[in-house]
């Protein structure tokens, strides 16, 4: 558990929990869920000295639940929101050491693009994964599979004076603003980083939302891939194409994405509307604060949109690239069958002529004769190549692949 004093200029580790309000700025408690449910009193009894109330126990349970959705409530006293992440293992870093670095930090922001505090830093000549590769660059046996989308719950209890955050085990979210929060603005790792300190605990629960949010945005690089990778064995016309369950599973997998993002907005749109109700402020810099507060939300609810909308396009890739398969192997059959149609067109003359010289008759003309066959053959001949060039001419025979 970490307790950290956030002022207007500074921000300082609180060695204990707080027993009363601060003089300036807030305090933020975060902790893992483990450590929520086996030092729940001492932390309700913080909560009720500072916040002035401890926690319903129905919101301990939500915050203890590692299967609940993002959602939002509130009391007459704080709010609660339960905001779901991308769990930090869930896709592999980008080759070469500048993008390992990035994506280390920007996993610590929710992202989810790193393996863990201990993963191996990439060689600066070691080869993306299957799943970074350009879909064209890929071969059958790299064929990469859409993983499911693994999410975490962070939890936020919102007080006046403080803020409690309640984590999963080893969370990048609550490693990385700490060590922001702690290295004050501007002097972080060169990034462009916030013009001031978090002024209020709204406004730093805001923040780790937008970069829970940010990660989500950077798992579309990865999607795009995979699903122009089976758009592309979709439509290669002269392969069968049998991996049918993986198509399934990256269908799936988008669907989960949707709902998981269909939660978060309406979870940010439950706490928008509750933000217009409060109390509106006495002076100019908190009514300031107050719709610094309010542009933070629409931006937050903005990148959800921004998420789901890509979605939705995706999907509609992937069902775009289900019906041109389809259509191209119906093409690719209508093909077939126009030059078999033809074939038996060109043979049907031939098998009259020869139908009717092996006719049972004593008197048929040319029959008796020696040069009879040579004429049934040179007509026959003839009759090929006239109908060949006439369906030639007509394009029956061409095939639709070259064009």
């Amino acid at each position: 558990m970490r307790v950290l004093h956030i002022s207007p200029l500074y921000a300082q580790p609180v060695d204990t929990l707080p027993t009363q309000e601060p003089m300036t700025g807030f305090y933020w408690v975060s902790c893992m869920r483990s450590e929520l449910e086996s030092q729940l009193p001492a932390i309700q009894a913080m909560l009720s000295q500072v916040g002035g109330a401890p926690l319903v126990d129905l919101h301990v349970s939500d915050l203890l639940n590692p299967a609940l959705p993002s959602n939002y409530d509130y009391t007459s006293v704080y709010d609660i929101l339960v905001f779901r992440r991308l769990a930090n293992a869930h896709l592999p870093p980008l080759g070469g050491p500048h993008e390992s670095m990035a994506t280390h930090t920007n996993t610590a922001a929710g992202t989810g693009n790193a393996t863990g505090p201990a993963a191996p830093a990439t060689s600066p000549t070691a080869s993306p994964p299957p799943s970074h590769r350009p879909a064209h660059a890929l071969p059958q046996r790299d064929a990469p599979v859409l993983q499911r989308v693994e999410t975490q719950p962070v939890g936020f209890a919102l007080y006046d004076h403080v803020l409690l955050s309640v984590h999963p085990d080893d969370c990048f979210v609550q490693e990385n603003f700490w060590q922001r929060l702690i290295t004050g603005p501007g002097k972080g790792d060169g990034r462009q980083q916030s013009s001031k300190m978090p002024v209020e605990p709204a406004d730093l629960m805001l923040r780790m939302v937008n970069g829970m949010v940010d990660g989500y945005l950077d798992l579309r690089r990865s999607l795009t891939r995979q699903i122009d990778h089976w758009q592309m064995a979709l439509l290669k016309p002269n392969k069968r194409f049998s991996n049918w369950a993986s198509v399934l599973d990256v269908r799936l997998a988008l669907h989960q994405l949707d709902e998981i993002c269909e939660d978060q907005r309406a979870a940010i749109q439950d706490w928008t509307e509750a933000l217009e109700g409060w109390p509106p402020e006495s002076t100019p810099a908190r009514q300031h604060e107050r719709e610094l507060l309010r542009v933070r939300s629409r931006d937050v609810l903005e990148h959800i949109e921004r998420v789901t909308h890509h979605i939705h396009r995706m999907e509609q890739s992937a069902e775009t690239a289900v019906q041109m398969h389809f259509s191209a192997q119906s093409n690719r059959a209508n093909d077939i069958m126009r030059t078999l149609t033809t074939v038996t067109a060109i043979f049907l003359p031939l098998n009259l002529i020869a139908g009717v010289f092996g006719m049972n008759f004593e008197f048929i003309p040319f029959v008796h004769k020696k040069d009879g066959f040579i004429w049934a053959l040179v007509a026959m001949a003839v009759i090929s190549v006239v109908l060949v060039a006439y369906f030639w001419r007509r394009r029956y025979l061409e095939s639709e692949e070259k064009e």
